[in-house]
């Protein structure tokens, strides 16, 4: 076998893009001839994943996966290019997986060094450049969520996703009544709950008691500063914004909402009319909401620009 270099590994990651270890394999299995490890990182896919690994994904899915007995619960976000890609079967297998495989992981990096679920002969991280080669695009693991019940606690975990993949949300409600997360009352709280939240997009907080005093004495700030409380003396003004502060606050909690499929009542009374069902206290305990794509700035093309790109390099 020839002697592979350190500076052929790097003309051949010039060339291809792909990883420095691909390289030296490569190299490895075609006798250091970089024409023919370039023709092997083809044909494994791995030249072509590298290169696409560059450009933005901004579109997907959010999918979720929850456990059997609803002890365990994930929300995930999967981004690829577009969205003709994000309605892929072949891409919402591997989002579904992806979204089950990280049930067992405690992180993003963690999940990507697991062998892959439906192939244990690679890991997740090769797999996806698989996907990669595949489909034709990015595709990146942004982020997710897992919540697991403590030992010995009584509760639920659940999921609900909106729009075709567009919003998820996975929430966790204990509660005293036995049975937990067999008990059908505390489940179809759950799941109303969740789609609750999937609805309002303001909504940051379970309770107000939750919200940082530096949240509050931001909105606080916000409002005195407003114009139209200029010339009202100081005691006027701390009354006013007493009450704008805690319609501002309500807007950002949960149980202050009204419940979407009965706007009579608020999130909290809901509550308390399922606990009576129960037959114990219920309790919200949190709550993750995902946003497509949410803060991924997306790179605007010129077509005509990038056609014309793409021919200059044939």
């Amino acid at each position: 076998m020839a002697e592979i270099s350190a500076k052929i590994v790097q003309e051949l990651r010039q060339k291809t893009g792909a990883g420095m270890m691909d390289c030296k394999k490569a190299l490895q299995q075609t006798d250091g001839d970089i024409e023919k490890a370039i023709e092997w990182l083809r044909q494994k896919g791995i030249a072509k994943a590298e290169k696409g690994a560059g450009r933005i994904a901004a579109e997907g899915l959010v999918d979720n996966y929850i456990q059997p007995g609803g002890q365990v619960g994930v929300v995930i976000e999967v981004n690829c290019q577009t969205d003709f890609v994000a309605r892929n079967d072949a891409f919402k297998a591997l989002v579904q997986n992806l979204a089950k495989q990280a049930a067992t992981a405690d992180s993003v990096e963690s999940l990507l060094a697991q062998p892959y679920i439906e192939d244990e002969s690679v890991k997740v991280e090769d797999f996806l450049k698989q996907s990669i080669a595949q489909l034709g695009e990015n595709i990146q693991v942004r982020r997710f969520t897992k919540y697991d019940l403590a030992e010995g606690t009584q509760g639920v975990i659940d999921s609900y996703i909106h729009t075709g993949g567009r919003v998820g949300v996975l929430v966790e409600l204990t509660s005293q009544a036995e049975a937990g997360s067999g008990n059908e009352q505390l489940q179809t709280l759950a799941r109303n709950v969740a789609m609750q939240i999937a609805a309002c997009p303001n909504v940051e907080y379970v309770n107000v008691d939750e919200i940082p005093a530096a949240v509050v004495q931001k909105e606080k700030d916000i409002e005195m500063g407003r114009d139209d409380l200029g010339n009202k003396p100081q005691n006027i003004k701390e009354k006013i914004v007493l009450g704008r502060i805690e319609k501002r606050l309500k807007e950002m909690t949960l149980v202050d909402q009204p419940y979407i499929r009965d706007q009579s009542i608020t999130v909290e009374e809901l509550i308390k009319q399922s606990a009576a069902q129960v037959g114990g206290s219920v309790q919200v305990h949190r709550f993750t909401r995902y946003v497509l794509g949410e803060g991924i700035e997306k790179q605007e093309s010129n077509f005509a620009e990038e056609v014309a790109a793409q021919m200059g390099t044939q």
